[in-house]
């Protein structure tokens, strides 16, 4: 079995470190370079019911999406549900492995899972400064209505569902696509061209602004079921490099539903 060292350094290959926001935590929180690594769990968050998750499971090495302290800390004490989490890994000798937004910039990343989740065909990224997004192509024109229906049915289910905005039956030929909170790229979508733009965590503001300006549709689905393809992508990218390497890892990826959303009602008389 490898060392988490060596696993960690092709992690790194495939999301370098430094192409990670100034703000962002990224890279190995826990875990003992030498400590051999056999068995790796994928999860989009690193919260309690993931690494119970991966105690059940025998795993060695939980990488996860989002950080575990974006923001920093002076305790990892086990009074905290954070602290929990590192006592918890540690104890059981679990290693713990972030990537962010090197994984959103990354190519291919975390847009590119959600666009081949949806079946859709890219044709580049949305910014090209930096990688993020993705501008997508359909197979065949839909409608919004259409494309919002493909979207809900093809991402993990989630208590939010879809929400859409703009004409449910215009056309939608060219979108554009970004995991994770994106109502920060409006100008970005709006200077693409598209007709639709799937992401998530959209804003009240933002979003009337944007249906105001132009006719583009806005799809806005959970944020967690937007970046959770990644695992699967991710997963994937790993078990190859173990196949090259010799490695015999067993690699799985959570399907636990850590998006903190717990269930929807809808206003009795609401449109759909």
């Amino acid at each position: 079995m490898p060392r988490l060292s060596e696993v960690i350094a092709e992690l790194d290959a495939l999301w370098p470190p430094d192409r990670a926001e100034q703000w962002d935590a990224v890279g190995t929180v826990c875990g003992d370079p030498d400590a051999r690594v056999g068995r790796v769990l994928f999860a989009v968050d690193p919260v309690r019911e993931i690494v119970d998750e991966a105690v059940s499971l025998g795993a060695d090495l939980v990488v996860a999406h989002h950080p575990l302290y974006l923001r920093g800390t002076t305790t990892v004490a086990a009074g905290h549900f954070k602290g929990r989490v590192v006592h918890d890994l540690i104890k059981n000798d679990i290693a713990l492995h972030v990537a962010h937004t090197n994984a959103d910039t990354a190519d291919p990343g975390v847009s590119d899972a959600l666009a081949g989740a949806l079946d859709l065909r890219v044709t580049g990224p949305l910014v090209p400064e930096n990688g993020l997004g993705r501008i997508c192509e359909l197979d065949h024109p839909e409608t919004l209505a259409e494309f919002a229906a493909r979207a809900a049915a093809r991402l993990p289910a989630t208590a939010q569902g879809v929400r859409v905005a703009g004409d449910p039956g215009m056309t939608v030929r060219r979108v554009a696509v970004s995991g994770g909170s994106g109502d920060s790229l409006f100008d970005a979508v709006r200077a693409a061209g598209v007709d639709a733009f799937l992401t998530s965590d959209l804003r009240h503001h933002p979003v009337s602004e944007a249906t105001q300006r132009t006719p583009l549709g806005l799809v806005d689905a959970a944020h967690w079921a937007t970046e959770w393809p990644w695992c699967e992508q991710a997963a994937a990218q790993l078990d190859a490099i173990s196949d090259r390497h010799g490695w015999d890892l067993r690699v799985h990826v959570s399907k636990t539903v850590t998006d903190p959303w717990s269930s929807h009602h809808t206003s009795p008389g609401a449109p759909n």
